[in-house]
């Protein structure tokens, strides 16, 4: 063996976080130097018995990574607004309290709209287009980010959404949860989960499991040096992987059958059949039926989107799949992400206990927040939907305060021609839940592809949810709208709306769900009223006011 040549300028995991973060000028966290030593970004050293970096090596990395990203999305992007990419906040922070209470493909980050809703625009700084007690609006409101920023705002808050599963989560966000009774309600299904797992064999087995693959892995893939090697091509990483993937899959098959598990489902009809292995459908179900009897619709709602988040979690696919799902696996693969074998699930319990964990903290942290304001997502298609009807059945102390003022502004983000089934990718929890699909009102889904029909059909759609709601919204109103406009349409949309718009805002998009991590950037378009022409409505903005003992206003 030959012993490690350390540089002279090795520091400690600790000591190079606080280094990077003063020569950086942005917090690097020790966390963060051990992922870069995990995944072969920067070489592994020794002292003093434990891990350590060159500081030439680290500062190397960080600049060619954060320094060469910009200038070069800045030349294949053109005027890209950098500011706009917020590549200054870590991903805790884009993820903050509420806003990762479950996935969502597609979603915006919450410091977009905290930006533009908080008079962030550089030329705005002097008079902000949203003030507290305005009512902001999304038409398309997904997992609610909106919705939850107007309220850490001071601001009141409506989302409309054709899919009710995109709605639950948004509401959940929003809703006031009594936090003690829920634990109490989900260490109650924590429980069952565990009397049932400890009448089976799947605990011994996945135990016996967890300990033969990770001596297989310290074996044939020992971190970090095989991901370093992988990277700068010193070995086919596929060929390799495969091989010991065959290779451990045989022990794997020797263990089910002396624990005598069962691995595929007996059907695969439906989606909850297809995608998890039978221990953990036995799982799921025996979790559902004991949501099913929770009392409190609020505590019910909570529990719903906890199990949805773990089932996600657990469905049969590898970890670089769990966006898009290809096909179910049953059995140990090579895991091109963590670069090792990896193996599919076959408990929920572990991720179950951790997300009650997690989302009772989340919700906890954005209390400490939030402001009295109110924030709702109504479940239908922005087309055609009467918001003033639909609010005063569902929050009529908002509803008044709409119909007395109107609606401030819109701050949105429609789909995008052709890329997301927005009912497919949560699929699991509506098979499970029940929830009613409503695919045929989706606008510009990936079924309907981005042809040429499928971008006229797209554009008349936005264009007809932005005119529908412009009825409801308060005189000289603002409308901000987040879209990657490739297909040139925003400006037929805007003006088949009754609007024009007044400026754009190029921003790169840093951090994206799909795999294609290539130079990518979205436009904010931000509209108002067309020039002469009357308004859709007779709402004038006014200074909020107390409407009820119901409701109060920032």
């Amino acid at each position: 063996m030959f012993e490690q040549m350390i540089p002279d300028d090795c520091v400690s995991v600790a000591e190079a976080g606080r280094w990077a973060s003063e020569r950086l000028n942005r917090e690097v966290t020790p966390a963060n130097i051990a992922y870069l030593i995990q995944y072969g970004r920067v070489q592994k050293y020794e002292k003093e018995g434990a891990p350590a970096v060159s500081k030439q090596e680290l500062l190397d990395y960080y600049r060619a990574f954060l320094g060469r990203r910009e200038l070069d999305w800045k030349d294949r992007l053109g005027g890209v607004n950098w500011k706009l990419s917020f590549d200054q906040y870590k991903e805790a922070e884009t993820t903050k309290h509420v806003h990762r209470l479950h996935p969502y493909k597609g979603k915006f980050i919450p410091q977009l709209a905290e930006y533009f809703l908080d008079g962030g625009v550089d030329e705005f700084k002097k008079e902000a287009r949203f003030q507290p007690g305005d009512i902001v609006l999304d038409p398309f409101c997904g997992s609610g980010t909106t919705l939850v920023q107007a309220n850490e705002l001071g601001m009141h808050a409506v989302g409309v959404d054709v899919s009710a599963f995109n709605a639950r989560i948004s509401n959940v966000k929003v809703g006031r949860q009594p936090l003690v009774k829920a634990l109490t309600e989900l260490d109650n299904i924590t429980r069952s989960l565990r009397l049932h797992a400890d009448s089976t064999t799947i605990p011994a087995f996945e135990a016996r499991l967890s300990e033969e693959l990770s001596a297989f892995n310290r074996r044939f893939f020992p971190s970090p040096e095989f991901k370093r090697k992988a990277r700068l091509g010193q070995i086919d990483e596929k060929a390799y992987g495969n091989e010991k993937a065959d290779k451990f899959t045989r022990r794997f098959l020797e263990l089910t059958d002396e624990y005598g598990v069962q691995i595929l489902q007996d059907g695969s009809d439906r989606f909850l059949d297809k995608w998890f292995l039978q221990p953990v459908r036995v799982e799921i179900d025996l979790a559902a039926e004991a949501v099913a009897r929770i009392a409190d619709e609020a505590i019910r709602h909570l529990a719903e989107l906890i199990l949805s988040r773990t089932i996600r979690t657990c469905r049969a696919t590898t970890h670089a799949d769990l966006a898009t799902l290809k096909e179910p696996v049953s059995a140990p693969y090579y895991c091109a992400k963590h670069g090792k074998i990896c193996r599919p699930l076959f408990s929920m319990l572990g991720w179950w206990t951790r997300y009650c964990q997690d989302t009772l903290q989340r919700l906890d942290q954005f209390n400490q927040l939030r402001t009295d304001t109110r924030q709702i997502c109504l479940v239908g298609d922005s087309r055609a939907i009467d918001l003033e009807a639909e609010l005063a059945q569902e929050m009529p102390a908002l509803g008044r305060l709409m119909k007395e003022r109107g609606i401030r502004g819109i701050f949105t983000s429609p789909p995008y021609v052709g890329l997301i089934n927005y009912h497919e990718q949560h699929a699991y929890s509506y098979d499970l839940f029940s929830f009613e699909r409503r695919d045929a009102l989706e606008i510009g889904p990936l079924f309907k592809g981005t042809g040429k029909k499928a971008r006229e059909e797209y554009a008349a759609g936005v264009s007809a949810a932005l005119r529908n709601c412009a009825r409801f919204l308060a005189d000289d109103y603002d409308a901000y709208v987040v879209a990657n406009d490739k297909h040139g349409l925003y400006e037929t949309i805007a003006d088949r709306a009754g609007m024009r718009i007044v400026q754009r805002y190029e921003r790169p998009v840093l951090n994206r769900t799909e795999k294609d991590k290539s130079a990518y950037s979205e436009t904010i378009f931000h509209m108002k009223a067309k020039r002469g022409q009357l308004k859709h409505g007779v709402f004038k903005r006014t200074k909020a006011v107390p409407t009820g003992d119901d409701i109060h206003f920032a």
